[in-house]
């Protein structure tokens, strides 16, 4: 007969943060890579800035993307019910009147 162990990757960590360190650490990186890009500036051809312009916006966008996706995984919201449902409970804690419901 075999137990099954519920417990989340890191022992007693908070399941979505032992899970999804290595986006934050994605967006560190990128993040960091950009903006080590963009203060070095332009050097070389001219024909290749829009280029390196390009990758540049890329990488901070990126960094936006994955940042994003990591804390919204790490605080639980897996799903659209779950972030309509944080957004209810984040307007009842505001006082905001809930809002009517197109059905």
């Amino acid at each position: 007969m075999e137990e099954k162990h519920d417990s989340p990757i890191g022992g007693g960590v908070v399941s979505g943060v032992a899970e999804y360190w290595w986006w934050a650490t994605a967006s560190t990186a990128q993040l960091t890579w950009a903006i080590s890009i963009y203060r070095k500036g332009y050097a070389g051809d001219s024909r290749l800035m829009p280029l390196k312009a390009f990758a540049v916006a890329s990488l901070f966008v990126g960094a936006t993307a994955t940042a994003t996706f990591a804390s919204l995984r790490a605080s639980g919201i897996e799903s659209v019910q779950d972030m309509k449902l944080m957004g209810a409970n984040a307007r009842t804690g505001l006082g905001i009147p809930p809002r009517e419901r197109d059905e």
